[in-house]
C-alpha cells in the first residue's frame, strides 16, 4: 500500500476521475457564476458586460445587508441549537438508554427523513392563527393568553423556523455525535469512574475533551448547511411577512429566476460563497487550535 501511495501515476489514476467529477460540477459552475457577475441581462434578452457595476450595486443595497444578517443569525442560532441538542441527544443514548436507546435514535431522527415541504406544512397548521386556531395558540388561549399571529411578523417568524430546523436536523446530529462517543474507550471512562469522576463532571473533563473532533467537524458540517438555508425557507414563510425571513440564498433565487437579473444573482451567489468560506475557515482554526491544545 505504501509503495501504490508513492507512485504518482497511482495517485493520478485513484484520485483523477474523482477530481475530474468534482471540477465539472463544482469548481467550472463557479468560475461560470463568477463571470455572469461582471455582466447584466438573461437568457433571452443577452448578456452586456457591465464592468465592477454589480459589486457596486451589491455593497449599496440595503435588501443584500438584510438578507445577509438574517443568514448570519439564522446560521448562528440554528448551528449552535442543532449540535447541542444533537449532542446532549448522543449523550442520553450512551450513558443512560444505552443498549435500549435503539428505538429512540430512531424517533428522533425521524424528522431528518421527512420531506421539507411536509415538515413546513406541518408548522403552520401547528403555528397557525386562521382560519383554524392551531394546537399552540389553542394551549395560549386555554392559559387566558391572546392568540399570536406568528406569521404576520418578522420577529415570531424568524424563531419558529429556528424551532423547525433544530427540531428536524438535531436526530441527525445525534446520531453523528453518538458514533463519536461509542468511540470513547470504556478503560478510560471506567479509570475516570475509579479516580472519582462521575455525572456532569466525567462528561466536562473526560467525555467532552475525547468528542471535541467529532464535535468539531459537526460544527463546519452545520454551519455550511445553514449559512446555505433555502427548502425550509419557502416551506415555512417563503421568505415573509415581506423580506423578513429572507435569506441570501432565496434572495438570489428571486434576483436570478424571478427578475431575469443572472447577473446580479450570481454577484449575490460570490458573496455567498465568501461568506461560506470565511466561516468555514474560522470554524477549522478555531477548531484545530483546541484539539492541538487538548
Amino acid at each position: 500500500m505504501h509503495r501504490v501511495l508513492g507512485d504518482r501515476r497511482a495517485i493520478a489514476i485513484l484520485l483523477g476521475p474523482a477530481l475530474l467529477v468534482y471540477s465539472l460540477i463544482m469548481l467550472v459552475p463557479i468560475v461560470w457564476s463568477l463571470g455572469y457577475s461582471f455582466t447584466q441581462g438573461n437568457t433571452i434578452e443577452g448578456f452586456t458586460g457591465n464592468g465592477g457595476a454589480n459589486f457596486s450595486r451589491l455593497f449599496e443595497d440595503p435588501a443584500v445587508r438584510d438578507a445577509l444578517w438574517f443568514t448570519l443569525k439564522y446560521a448562528a442560532l440554528v448551528t449552535v441549537g442543532q449540535v447541542v441538542a444533537g449532542y446532549l441527544l448522543a449523550l442520553l443514548y450512551v450513558f443512560f438508554l444505552k443498549k435500549s436507546s435503539a428505538l429512540i435514535r430512531t424517533l428522533a431522527f425521524f424528522p431528518v427523513v421527512l420531506p421539507t415541504v411536509a415538515v413546513g406544512l406541518l408548522f403552520q397548521k401547528f403555528f397557525q392563527v386562521a382560519p383554524q386556531t392551531g394546537p399552540v395558540n389553542s394551549l395560549l388561549n386555554a392559559v387566558g393568553l391572546d392568540s399570536i399571529d406568528f406569521f404576520g411578523s418578522a420577529g415570531s417568524a424568524f424563531w419558529v423556523l429556528i424551532v423547525m430546523d433544530i427540531w428536524r436536523s438535531m436526530g441527525f446530529y445525534a446520531v453523528l455525535l453518538f458514533a463519536g462517543l461509542v468511540d470513547i474507550p470504556d478503560e478510560v471512562l471506567e479509570s475516570a469512574r475509579l479516580d472519582g469522576a462521575s455525572g456532569l463532571r466525567l462528561i466536562r473533563h473526560i467525555v467532552l475533551p475525547l468528542s471535541l473532533p467529532v464535535l468539531m467537524s459537526s460544527l463546519i458540517f452545520s454551519i455550511n448547511g445553514t449559512l446555505k438555508v433555502f427548502d425550509s425557507v419557502v416551506a415555512l414563510t417563503n421568505g415573509g411577512p415581506g423580506s423578513g425571513t429572507t435569506p441570501l440564498t432565496l434572495y438570489m433565487f428571486q434576483t436570478s429566476f424571478a427578475y431575469s437579473d443572472y447577473g446580479y444573482g450570481s454577484t449575490i451567489a460570490l458573496l455567498l460563497t465568501v461568506v461560506c468560506l470565511l466561516v468555514s475557515l474560522a470554524v477549522y482554526r478555531v477548531s484545530r487550535r483546541d484539539i492541538t491544545e487538548g
